[in-house]
C-alpha cells in the first residue's frame, strides 16, 4: 500500500476524521483529549488548510466545541455551515451560518461558498445521510492508534446494509493490514 497522494482542492465533499482504532472520532461527550500522544504525516494539516473552502458540522459538535477558531489549530478559516434544527438558539459567530434545511441543501450551500476548493464533512450523522444519499466522493480517515472504547462512532447505522469501499491509495477493494502492541508501563 502506498501513501496516499497529497489533497487536492477539486470541489470534492470529503468525509474526514482522526479515527481511533474502534472507530471512534470523538469520546464520551465529543471530547477530543484523546488525540494527543502521536504523530501524522509531515505537512498533513497544511495540506487540508490549503485546500478546504468551508465546513458542514452539526449542531452537537458545534455545541461541544463552539469556537470557529480551533478548525485545524486555527491555521483555517473560511465559511462553516452547522445543520441544526433549532438555528433560532445558536449562538452566532462570524463565518458561521446555521441551517434548517435539507442536508443535500447544506450541502449545495457549502459548495457554492468553498468556490471551487473542497467541502469537508465533519460530523458523522451529517456524513452518513450524504453517503445514503451518494454526495460523499472520500471518506479521508487517519487512524489514530489509540482504543476509546465509548464514544462518537464514525458510522453508526443499525440494520442498515454494507457500504462497499474503495481503497485509493491501494488499488482497489483491498484489506489493509494494520499491527499495533499496547504501550506499557506509562
Amino acid at each position: 500500500m502506498k501513501e496516499p497522494e497529497p489533497q487536492t482542492a477539486a470541489g470534492k465533499v470529503l468525509w474526514h476524521f482522526s479515527m481511533s482504532l474502534d472507530g471512534f472520532v470523538a469520546g464520551p461527550g465529543h471530547s477530543m483529549d484523546w488525540m494527543t500522544g502521536f504523530t501524522g504525516r509531515d505537512g498533513l494539516v497544511e495540506e487540508y488548510v490549503a485546500t478546504t473552502g468551508a465546513i458542514l458540522g452539526g449542531r452537537d459538535g458545534w455545541d461541544a466545541f463552539p469556537d470557529a477558531a480551533t478548525v485545524y489549530g486555527g491555521l483555517w478559516h473560511g465559511p462553516m455551515f452547522v445543520l441544526t434544527h433549532h438555528p433560532e438558539d445558536a449562538g452566532q459567530a462570524d463565518g458561521v451560518t446555521f441551517l434548517n434545511v435539507d442536508v443535500a441543501e447544506a450541502l449545495r450551500m457549502a459548495l457554492e461558498a468553498a468556490d471551487g476548493k473542497n467541502v469537508e464533512v465533519l460530523s458523522p450523522t451529517i456524513g452518513r445521510q450524504l453517503l445514503e444519499r451518494g454526495l460523499i466522493d472520500e471518506i479521508d480517515i487517519h487512524l489514530a492508534p489509540v482504543l476509546l472504547g465509548d464514544g462518537i462512532r464514525l458510522y453508526d447505522n443499525p440494520g442498515g446494509a454494507p457500504i462497499p469501499l474503495t481503497l485509493v491509495n491501494g488499488g482497489g477493494r483491498v484489506e489493509v493490514d494494520l499491527r499495533y502492541r499496547p504501550v506499557r508501563g506509562g
